[in-house]
């Protein structure tokens, strides 16, 4: 890269040219949902209710009101013709509505309005896409109707149209802000371009392989605004560091004047700064896609979705840090810092942070007390986690205003049809007709229990043991060779729902029986991310030690990392509790609607991500000090020193990182503001609390332990050939005279 420096950004030029025009062309069909478990009860009841009742969660409804009743002549007229057209059209299975079913569940409350539900042909991007293309022929006014629409498959394609007009705006966005910060923080409009530039090919590389992905799988249309602020901000992060190093490196060699020797002394500070900043680059990019990894494994396509986006614009980042930049390094040399329009009114900045070396030097010299101070802080901050309660997204998690999001409040306000509580017991080899009798029975059964409501069965309602309302044309669609479902309606609060399930699922029925519907679906989710948790944890932190050892040759620090990124993280998911679940600062961040619940899993999402990006940050900064130490440094100096290097980077990297997800924290979806604002939190707390002050207290206590490993492992460490010989680089070695200076140069060139 340094040696052919134009060779490499002319393939740079071609492939971002052929990446930028097949982008132009590609038509990706994104998933908006993903949100359930797959493989559960649930779900394969789901599937057989699909298959052979054709009932299940409605992936088109249409709200249609009127004037008159709806049983009147001329809105059964027209409800009639509605869905009769509706049911004509191409990737429309089957339409059931008031009209032609007499479900009086499908009837609204004061009777001038009623429901149209249609099943749609295909995956979740084809019912989406056919969503999306039949609700506006069929919504407006029709006749005496006044016909709006929601429905999963509408709420999905509503969820990908405000995904990817936010994508746009977070790119307008969140470019120039950062480019802004960038010029603020080196002051030379050409050194805050190049991470700008590294950001942008890291995005332009992972956002194909997410397109490609997307035919194969499904992939969440949220992943590509979770992959754009991640890559952009890690890109972003990366190149700061190279700059900056890079940076400190050429100011080592001032005195070459000569053509040549400015060149050679380019080429020096170049290779020094991919030896040091570059390698811990390479550790970086590493860690952050060994901490998605473990999402591949849980059983969510939304979270594997994300974990192929982070680990495709991660692996991008690496990629353009290590092979575009030192090519562009080279090339500009003393270049770089050319241009500041600030140069009047900036003072000489020193390579160390005046104010990050007086935090370190206050935080050893009472370790003790910041370091409890800190832990207690974070503890606080964590407090609110203690009573999260979770949740699986639903259509609330789009903006109030949205048509999708209004006629589902709507539906649940109007209509006594209990969309998100009823629970559906199929019993899959049960004729109702021949075992009339016993299912008959069951229903009595289930009825007479307190807390359940009702059970509607093929054959009619029950209630507290009574037949109370007998079969409709609508409940007979339950009823099917060889099998039948029961809908049993709670009598409690939403929150005894998954105790219903669970009750259900033990009590014994005339055959097999399988239990789904919205609150098992959201059980057994829980259920199952809870299952595979512990193991994916021990993996996923088991991997990042091994990382760490491999990069320190340490076992105190990292084992110091993992800790203190967990703390950090459970201070994060307290703050999220806080905002999100019980609705606080919503004038801060926006309007959003408040669940009283998180989503199940973006603390998942949250904690591999942020865990990633914190041990990035510990890398840089764990690797400055082993410098300072291997130079000669006591123990406490090296901190120190390390912190007053890189603190100053550190915040600003933090800082990018904000800025980059902050497009996410305007975002009218709830998940992407939540995503936004977690990772902002992380970030921030961990580049000043964590790295400023527990880390140095931390490491004064411990002294010399830090770099202790058994003898059998440093063996192994060397062996494999990770350690690095220190090298002093010019700055450090400040007692040598000027005149001596040529010398330390040669030697490094040596």
């Amino acid at each position: 890269m340094v040696s052919r420096p134009w060779r490499v950004l002319a393939g740079a030029g071609l492939l971002g040219t052929v990446l930028g025009l097949w982008l132009l062309g590609a038509h990706p069909q994104f998933s908006g949902g993903g949100y359930l478990a797959t493989g559960t009860e649930a779900a394969r009841a789901d599937a057989v209710l699909a298959e052979r009742f054709h009932a299940g969660l409605p992936d088109l409804v249409l709200r249609a009101d009127a004037d008159s009743p709806a049983g009147s002549e001329a809105v059964s007229r027209a409800g009639l013709d509605l869905t009769v057209r509706l049911s004509l059209q191409p990737g429309v299975e089957r339409v059931y509505s008031y009209w032609n079913t007499g479900a009086s569940e499908l009837l609204s409350k004061n009777g001038h309005g009623a429901l149209v539900v249609a099943d749609l042909s295909g995956d979740d991007a084809a019912t989406a896409r056919a969503a999306e293309r039949l609700v506006p022929r069929f919504t407006g006014l029709h006749g005496p109707l006044r016909v709006s629409a929601t429905g999963i498959s509408y709420v999905s394609a509503q969820a990908t149209d405000v995904s990817g007009d936010e994508l746009l705006r977070a790119e307008l966005l969140g470019v120039p802000l950062t480019g802004l910060a960038l010029l603020l923080a080196f002051g030379s409009p050409v050194a805050a371009l190049l991470p700008v530039l590294t950001g942008l090919f890291a995005v332009l590389g992972a956002y194909p392989l997410l397109c490609a992905l997307a035919e194969v799988m499904p992939v969440s249309a949220l992943a590509t605004n979770v992959a754009t602020a991640l890559g952009f901000g890690v890109a972003v992060d990366y190149g700061l560091f190279l700059v900056s190093r890079f940076r400190q490196e050429l100011a080592a060699t001032e005195d070459g004047s000569q053509d040549t020797q400015d060149a050679q002394d380019t080429r020096g500070a170049t290779l020094r700064t991919m030896r040091t900043a570059g390698r811990t680059v390479f550790f970086s990019s590493g860690t952050i896609a060994l901490c998605l990894t473990p999402m591949l494994l849980f059983p969510l396509p939304f979270l594997r979705s994300l974990a192929c986006a982070g680990i495709a614009v991660v692996l991008c980042c690496g990629l353009a840090t290590a092979c575009v930049l030192p090519a562009l390094l080279v090339l500009l040399g003393r270049w770089i810092d050319r241009g500041d329009p600030l140069a009047r009114w900036r003072r000489a900045r020193s390579p160390e942070s005046l104010l990050w070396r007086r935090v370190a030097r206050a935080a050893t010299g009472r370790p003790v007390l910041a370091g409890g101070c800190c832990v207690l802080l974070l503890a606080a901050s964590a407090l609110p986690f203690a009573h999260v309660r979770f949740g699986v997204t639903d259509y609330r998690v789009l903006p109030a205003e949205l048509e999708s999001h209004a006629v589902a409040a709507g539906i649940e306000r109007d209509f006594s049809l209990p969309w998100d509580r009823a629970v559906t017991v199929l019993l899959p080899a049960t004729d109702a007709v021949e075992q009339e009798a016993e299912v008959t029975a069951y229903a009595r059964q289930l009825s007479v229990r307190p807390d359940v409501a009702s059970v509607v069965t093929g054959l009619g309602t029950y209630a507290h043991g009574r037949l109370v309302a007998g079969p409709t044309p609508g409940s007979l669609l339950q009823i099917t060779t060889g099998g039948t479902w029961l809908a049993v309606t709670g009598s409690g609060p939403p929150a005894s729902d998954p105790a219903l399930v669970r009750t259900l699922r033990a009590l014994p029925s005339p055959g097999p029986h399988l239990v789904t519907g919205c609150p098992a679906r959201v059980l057994d989710t829980k259920t199952a991310l809870a299952r595979v948790l512990p193991f994916i944890g021990a993996l996923l932190i088991g991997c990042v030690l091994i990382l760490l050892f491999l990069f320190t040759g340490s076992l105190l620090i990292p084992l110091k990392a993992v800790v203190l990124a967990a703390l950090s993280m459970c201070a994060s998911f307290g703050a999220m509790v806080h905002i999100f679940q019980d609705g606080h600062l919503r004038g801060l961040l926006g309007p959003f609607t408040v669940t009283g619940e998180l989503e199940t899993a973006m603390p998942v999402v949250m904690f591999c991500f942020a865990f990633g990006v914190s041990v990035d940050y510990e890398l840089f900064l764990i690797a400055r000090i082993q410098e300072e130490y291997r130079a000669g440094a006591d123990c406490r100096t090296a901190v120190i020193r390390g912190i007053a290097r890189t603190g100053r980077v550190i915040t600003t990297a933090s800082l990018l990182v904000a800025i980059a997800v902050l497009p996410l924290l305007t975002s009218h979806v709830v998940l992407l503001k939540m995503f936004g604002c977690g990772i902002a939190l992380a970030v921030l707390m961990d580049a000043t609390v964590v790295r400023g002050v527990l880390v140095p207290a931390f490491m004064r206590l411990a002294g010399r332990a830090n770099w202790w490993a058994p003898a059998p492992l440093r063996r192994l460490h060397r062996r494999l050939g990770l350690h690095t010989a220190f090298v002093p680089p010019p700055e450090s070695t400040g007692a040598v005279p000027a005149q001596q200076k040529p010398t330390v140069r040669k030697k490094i060139r040596t």
